[in-house]
């Protein structure tokens, strides 16, 4: 998915993660115009840029499409990065300069590398009563960010841990492993607790975890994470344990290696510095936009009928990293 704020902040992200549990309250983001869907972003802010390599979090609906359209999102560009569609409801189109067409449905994951630069569009279909998901980014280490585009899509199975099913949809988590590939060491996986529940969930202590609450009222290591929020461990911890309280629990686990390189995001572009993130831009707006050329660092998304996505204009300052 875009992001396709007006206006967006310059954010530099240092990855430096901090002791105990820290609970992020989301905040609301409209994509696009009047009839825009709305999203709940917990990652980045303020308090906290990056989970390992995980650097975007937004969670949204359920969305009743009649009401708000669903998803409409044209081609668009992004780079340094990789996409991870979740969905608990709904169905959604995705096409890419690579020349992937897929659906994700709940329960399947998309995974698109963006690497050097690709764009892609992503459409709920005509089906989708309801849309409800997550769409996650990646940042890719500075030794892979260049790697050519691709796309994957897998199905993983769901795996019963005590009382808690387990689908795990990048990285390895309770001897369960997704086919996709990462850069970093990294593990994404949704949870299911039934009301009163609980669970001591065994991890890799050199990563530093998430736990974003999709549905009930979650306690990680004793910590309420309410409905929307979500819910940080530090590092050092060689287990989690995630307790529901009277209504079940369903949570998406996002965790990692600290990624301990300074990134800057801005707009749909993962970049080092300042130029280069207006490089990107002057590509983008040049290449496809204006139409310059198809053999670009972006592509073409084959069987889009319409125009991509302008970039928004850069800030009048110079994009830098922040003390």
């Amino acid at each position: 998915m875009s992001n396709l704020e007006a206006e967006p902040a310059e954010l530099v992200c240092d990855g430096q993660p901090e002791a105990g549990i820290q609970v992020l309250e989301p905040r609301e983001v409209p994509l696009g115009g009047p009839r825009a869907m709305t999203v709940r972003r917990t990652l980045p802010q303020r308090e906290r840029s990056l989970i390992g390599a995980w650097c975007f979090v937004d969670h949204y609906g359920p969305d009743p499409v009649a009401e708000t359209g669903g998803m409409t999102v044209p081609p668009h560009p992004h780079t340094g990065l990789q996409t991870v569609s979740w969905l608990f409801e709904g169905e959604v189109e995705h096409r890419d300069s690579s020349g992937a067409h897929a659906m994700v449905r709940p329960g399947e994951v998309n995974l698109m590398t963006a690497g050097a630069g690709i764009q892609h569009s992503e459409v709920s279909t005509p089906a989708t009563t309801r849309l409800h998901g997550a769409q996650l980014w990646v940042a890719l280490p500075d030794r892979d960010r260049h790697v050519a585009p691709f796309f994957e899509h897998a199905e993983p199975e769901p795996i019963a841990m005590g009382p808690a099913t387990l689908r795990v949809f990048v990285g390895e988590l309770a001897g369960s492993r997704s086919p996709v590939r990462t850069f970093t060491p990294l593990i994404g996986a949704q949870l299911d607790l039934p009301a009163g529940e609980s669970i001591e969930l065994p991890v890799d202590e050199r990563f530093e975890h998430g736990l974003l609450v999709d549905a009930g009222l979650a306690l990680l290591d004793g910590i309420e994470v309410p409905h929307t929020y979500l819910g940080y461990a530090a590092p050092g911890r060689s287990s989690l344990r995630i307790a529901a309280g009277e209504h079940p629990v369903r949570a998406l686990l996002l965790g990692g290696e600290p990624l301990g390189e300074p990134i800057v995001m801005w707009w749909n572009f993962i970049g080092r510095d300042h130029d280069e993130i207006v490089a990107f831009r002057e590509q983008w707006q040049t290449e496809v936009i204006e139409g310059a050329t198809d053999a670009g660092r972006f592509g073409i998304v084959q069987g889009w009928n319409g125009r991509a996505l302008p970039a928004p204009v850069m800030p009048d300052v110079r994009l830098k990293p922040r003390d």
